[in-house]
């Protein structure tokens, strides 16, 4: 499998997650926890990073962070790197805690911010773990309603400015989320946000790693409306959509209102002169 993109550029704003090896917990205890939010904020601070939200599951973690000098990676692998060394010494053992790099995606801030962290904060509700994201201890939920302090590294007030400090209105925004996805948005696999957003974001870093997959150095995918306008009916425009790249079988299936099978049917079946193209 292809190594995943990494674009790095002052300013870009990331949800990150990383996952334990084998499926592993990656906290054994409490105290693991803290050694983990310390570390975050270790890095924070040197890295300067703004973390806007994060939160502790069993076997991974989630962050939304900006990095205003362009050194995710970097600070990723001091954050995972010390917690990993920490944790190992303390419980005496050796070998990998995560599995494998970290997953990282391109947030567009201006329409995302609020959806990405709302996200993460709802994850332990949507794994049944919780009722209400105010209940879990590991999330920055807490910090950012006001019940507990809110770390230094923690840009809690980027999200209530939002709400004008309401409370309320956060709270109730966070919980309206959790029937709302939001990567059925992810375009190309690595951006959530827009053909503009991402031809932003390719001026800003136009350089990309080496052994980056060709799907994911493609100039902007054209948007399913457009693929519609420019082609006779339905079928054709999801066969195009889907060769574009940008978009799985689930997405499509969203847009149409079909079934993922069904995409994968029609996207594989040959085109025949007495083929008939709904619309």
């Amino acid at each position: 499998m292809a190594r995943p993109l990494r674009i790095e550029f002052p300013g870009a704003l990331y949800h990150v997650t990383s996952r334990g090896d084998r499926k592993q917990s990656i906290f054994e205890d409490d105290r693991d926890r803290h050694i983990f939010l310390n570390t975050l904020g270790d890095a924070a601070d040197t890295y300067q990073w703004q973390v806007f939200a994060y939160c502790l599951m069993g076997n991974h973690y989630h962050l939304l962070v900006r990095t205003p000098n362009a050194n995710l990676s970097r600070g990723m692998r001091h954050l995972n790197g010390v917690f990993t060394q920490a944790t190992n010494r303390r419980h005496e053992r050796v070998g990998h805690v995560f599995q494998g790099r970290y997953k990282s995606i391109l947030v567009d801030g201006q329409a995302y911010l609020l959806e990405v962290a709302r996200y993460i904060l709802l994850n332990p509700v949507r794994a049944g773990l919780i009722a209400h994201p105010a209940r879990w201890s590991w999330s920055s939920y807490q910090a950012t309603f006001g019940t507990t302090p809110a770390p230094h590294w923690l840009h809690q007030e980027a999200l209530l400015g939002r709400f004008e400090g309401n409370n309320s209105a956060f709270e109730q925004f966070v919980l309206r989320g959790i029937e709302r996805p939001i990567w059925d948005k992810l375009n190309q696999q690595i951006y959530l946000g827009d053909d503009a957003f991402i031809a932003q974001v390719q001026r800003c870093a136009p350089h990309h790693e080496a052994g980056v997959p060709k799907v994911q150095c493609r100039p902007p995918a054209p948007t399913i409306p457009k693929v519609e306008r420019n082609t006779s009916g339905r079928n054709d425009a999801i066969r195009k959509a889907h060769a574009s790249g940008a978009y799985t079988y689930r997405q499509l299936a969203a847009r149409f209102g079909l079934h993922p099978s069904t995409i994968g049917y029609i996207v594989t079946r040959k085109t025949s002169p007495n083929h008939t193209n709904k619309t």
